[in-house]
């Protein structure tokens, strides 16, 4: 999912290159003109943030997937697909040798992707906060971001898993504990997500800038004030549901508590990006932003970009690590007897 994400996520900063043809310019190469990326640009930032992060993500993804591989490759009963299995698993035999190999680097990646999330949407947060338009310069952007990042993956998490555990039949592999479990973060994330909010509307006001202050004011009561409470409900009222253990494990609600949440940081990106830019310092330059059929096109398209390799990952390799499982399987076996 995280890979599907960042394939999207990789798309806009292109975007706002305005010549997208034009993206290799953002790369540090060598060329004969010693022409080098502005390294105080945010774009150039994203570049490296949003490369870094993919490639972990495809190491520490491949690597679990490798054991996983080989068994759809030993299963498959067309020379064909055995074959198309076999070259991803590289000869896998699930010998003590394979397993050191695999568990130290599966190790060693998480430990490196563990940083590497935080200084990713850290920077992320920091595009904005070196801004001066008011709205955006906020020293608790960093660490919003980061919450805010985890808390929208975790309710993705929830809505797959709750769907994929009703839809395959899944119920003794994502139990009524797991359910719990990615519901308690999701509530812990949401609520250091809704002490941003907070601190965000706090600080505006006990900062005395007008600029700030004016702008929390029309957030909340101006001509984007229904995009702002949209926000607070979805993000901030609906999860605390999740205090109560009969709507952690009932997969019904935690899909809709999901959309909400979804739908919530969708509005929260909204009003900080479009509605931020809407006011800037001088009153005559204020001009609230209306969608275009462009506009609306953007929003739709990464849909379609993320749901298809999505959907065929579901049909074509397991949602849920067959050796894990396998493993878990064989322990709860020894501990009974």
């Amino acid at each position: 999912m995280t890979i599907f994400a960042l394939a999207v996520a990789g798309m806009f900063p292109l975007f706002h290159l305005g010549r997208i043809e034009l993206f290799y310019y953002i790369i540090p190469y060598p060329n004969t003109m010693a022409l080098y990326p502005q390294w105080r640009s945010p774009l150039v930032w994203d570049f490296f943030a949003i490369a870094t992060y993919t490639i972990v993500s495809i190491m520490f993804f491949y690597i679990d997937l490798i054991p996983d591989l080989a068994t759809l490759r030993d299963k498959a009963k067309s020379r064909f697909v055995k074959f198309l299995y076999a070259i991803p698993a590289m000869g896998w035999r699930g010998d003590a040798f394979h397993w050191e190999g695999l568990t130290k680097t599966a190790f060693f990646l998480a430990v490196l992707a563990t940083p590497l999330v935080i200084s990713v949407h850290s920077i992320v947060g920091l595009d904005f906060a070196i801004s001066n338009l008011p709205g955006w310069h906020h020293t608790i952007f960093p660490p919003f971001f980061v919450a805010g990042a985890i808390f929208s993956g975790m309710a993705m998490v929830l809505l797959f898993a709750a769907l994929l555990r009703s839809g395959f039949k899944m119920q003794g592999i994502i139990t009524d504990e797991h359910l719990n479990k990615a519901s308690i973060l999701l509530l812990i994330t949401g609520l250091i997500v809704v002490y941003g909010y907070i601190i965000e509307t706090f600080g505006a006001w006990f900062s005395g800038d007008t600029h700030e202050w004016a702008l929390v004011v029309e957030r909340s009561l101006g001509t984007f004030a229904p995009a702002f409470w949209g926000m607070i409900i979805f993000n901030g009222v609906v999860i605390q549901l999740l205090w109560f253990k009969s709507i952690r494990t009932n997969p019904t609600a935690l899909v809709f508590i999901s959309i909400a949440v979804l739908v919530g940081m969708w509005l929260e990106r909204f009003v900080i990006v479009p509605v931020s830019l809407s006011y800037p310092f001088l009153e005559g330059m204020w001009d609230p932003f209306s969608f275009t059929i462009w506009d609306i096109l953007t929003i739709i398209s990464p849909f379609g970009l993320f749901l298809t390799p999505m959907f065929l990952f579901i049909r074509f390799l397991p949602t849920v690590s067959i050796a894990e499982t396998q493993a878990v399987a064989v322990e709860e076996e020894n501990y009974d007897n």
